[in-house]
């Protein structure tokens, strides 16, 4: 452990006049420890990456602030160092990533390697510290059951890269042996190659990923800027090749390119005054995307085709005033194989499928909103579409009379059917609303960036907490909690040995939109902590009971449903459906 301290005053970048970051889904900060930047780069110890500097982004002006590790990880995360004593067991209240990220309505995983279990808060153990870990310490996470479940072991990386179900925001913790802490650069250069190479080569990535590897620190006799000099590069179909940055950069501006990258309006910390790094950037200009033809309805009205190259959107139509639930239908077409399929709602992505077309309905928010079809084809080219539409509002309107969050339906203590009518509005004497959650059993189930909504979500059968939560430009949080009873749409599914049993639907079934779900988790090892159902491998619905009993709107066509369950200890169950919705 690093017992040397520094009290320096920040080095502040300055902003770059008209420097732009591209916008990016998937951000990607990989840790590494302790080495200055002449150990590691032109070492023959890490072939891997200096062939990753060499090709891509290497910045060779690059200093971490301070030593030892703990204020490095917080000024990435907070734009503060926050503390030097790395046996800190407090709680930081200050502003960060995650506080900005729920704002926006974000997603980020810390991806930790060693980590004893989903949502370990706990001290150091084995070869993970905790020290490397500045997440565990928020009091954003450590007072939310749901940000908790952000906290996972390294192995649900690849799982989720799989599943098409990386977060927006990735921060990869390799444990003490393997970021060269205690282990070798060799070892850690193994490591890299074999768990790096294959996000670079995901899909995903592929269409505006962004990766950066940077090294915490230099060692303890190099104070240059701070905490020394250290190596960190820069990769991604953005990013410029083979290209060396001379700019002098810090922590604080990783932080403030990641969010920039991710759209972020307002940052924590130095990271408010701190420049992006936008000079690693390509700059190229957007190519002129195809021209998306107008739409003509076919005689099926369930089927949508794409008259050329591109994505066509059948409905709704652009400028249009339609109902909650909307109606989305949407076709893509490309020279090779169309692989994916989202929809965007007010750039926060609301639907997945891995299809060439969709046909789904969605609550959407009464008010104006913008909605972008994006498709990506077997080579990663992306094609879009957006249209501007007007949601009506299915009540006679909801307003906050006060400041905070006023819930007009449901009421509380009511028992009611499934799905549940949501009507809220929300109010701040600080600054305008900025956007509004609702949570279901402490999980995220819906987000609008007004100050009101009005959606109907599926609820499973039970008595359940539902609070409504909205943010002003401030930054100040306001929120409403109320208790609701649905009744049963069916008997109980009960498991009948360790792990899940589904009950609805069957397998290789044919069924009608929404699809019942009902399944149940046992273990034996310790209680089952959380429940997620998986659809054509993208998270839908997600729940801390042990119970799912819950309806899910679903496209035409073939679809897997998975059942996924953790327990106490750690240990995951799945189970599999495959059906067909007319």
């Amino acid at each position: 452990m690093r017992r040397i301290s520094f009290l320096l005053s920040l080095w502040i970048v300055p902003a770059l006049a008209g420097a732009q970051v591209p916008k990016s889904n998937h951000v990607v900060v990989v840790m590494e420890e302790n080495h200055s930047y002449s150990s590691v780069v032109g070492n023959t110890a890490m072939p891997y990456f200096n062939s990753l500097a060499s090709q891509n982004v290497l910045f060779t002006q690059y200093y971490a602030n301070t030593h030892p590790s703990i204020g490095n990880y917080f000024m990435l995360t907070t734009g503060q160092i926050i503390t030097n004593n790395d046996s800190f067991t407090g709680t930081v209240t200050q502003d960060n990533i995650v506080r900005h990220m729920l704002t926006a309505g974000k997603t980020w995983k810390s991806y930790a390697e060693s980590l004893p279990s989903v949502g370990y808060t706990g001290g150091s153990t084995g070869a993970y510290v905790r020290r490397h870990n500045p997440f565990t310490y928020f009091s954003d996470v450590l007072n939310s059951s749901v940000e908790k479940l952000n906290l996972v072991p390294f192995t649900q990386f690849a799982v989720d890269m799989n599943d098409n179900a990386l977060p927006n925001f990735s921060f990869i913790i390799p444990n003490v042996n393997d970021d060269a802490h205690n282990g070798t650069l060799t070892q850690a250069d193994n490591w890299l190659k074999t768990y790096i190479a294959p996000l670079l080569a995901n899909p995903a990535f592929q269409s505006d990923g962004i990766l950066i590897i940077v090294f915490d620190e230099s060692t303890d006799t190099d104070t240059a800027h701070g905490g020394g000099h250290i190596a960190a590069l820069m990769v991604g179909p953005g990013v410029k090749k083979a290209y060396k940055s001379s700019t002098l950069y810090q922590h604080q501006n990783i932080l403030r390119t990641a969010m920039d990258a991710l759209g972020m309006a307002s940052y924590p910390g130095a990271a408010a005054t701190a420049a992006g790094m936008s000079d690693a950037f390509t700059g190229a200009p957007t190519p002129t995307p195809t021209p998306t033809p107008t739409p003509t309805p076919a005689p099926n009205p369930t089927t949508c085709a794409a008259g050329s190259v591109g994505v066509t959107v059948c409905s709704p139509a652009s400028g249009s005033t339609v109902a909650s639930p909307v109606r989305f239908t949407a076709a893509a077409k490309s020279n090779l194989a169309i692989t994916t399929m989202r929809i965007y709602l007010d750039n926060v992505s609301v639907y997945l499928t891995h299809s060439a077309n969709l046909d789904v309905s969605l609550p959407v928010a009464a008010g104006t909103h913008k909605a972008v079809v994006q498709a990506w084809d077997s080579s990663g080219a992306v094609f879009k579409t957006a249209i501007s539409i007007t949601v009506a509002s299915t009540t006679n309107g909801c307003t906050a009379v006060t400041n905070g969050v006023t819930v007009c339906s449901p009421a509380g203590g009511a028992s009611l059917g499934s799905p549940v009518e949501v009507v809220a509005a929300a109010k701040s004497g600080l600054g305008a609303i900025t956007a509004m959650r609702i949570y279901l059993d402490n999980v995220s189930v819906y987000l609008t960036h007004s100050a009101t909504l009005d959606a109907s979500l599926p609820v499973a059968a039970g008595t359940h907490k539902l609070v409504v939560q909205a943010w002003d430009s401030t930054g100040a949080v306001f929120k409403t909690a109320l208790s609701v009873t649905v009744g049963s749409t069916a008997a109980a599914c009960t498991p009948t040995a360790a792990g899940i049993t589904i009950c609805s639907p069957v397998g290789g079934s044919t069924l009608g939109s929404p699809v019942l779900v009902r399944a149940a988790a046992k273990s034996d090892l310790g209680s089952i902590t959380a429940m997620r159902i998986y659809a054509d491998n993208v998270s839908v619905y997600a729940t801390q009971g042990s119970t799912i009993d819950t309806s899910l709107p679903l496209d035409t066509g073939s679809h897997k449903l998975v059942v996924q369950a953790w327990d106490s200890t750690g240990a995951v169950y799945k189970n599999a459906r495959t059906i067909a919705i007319l």
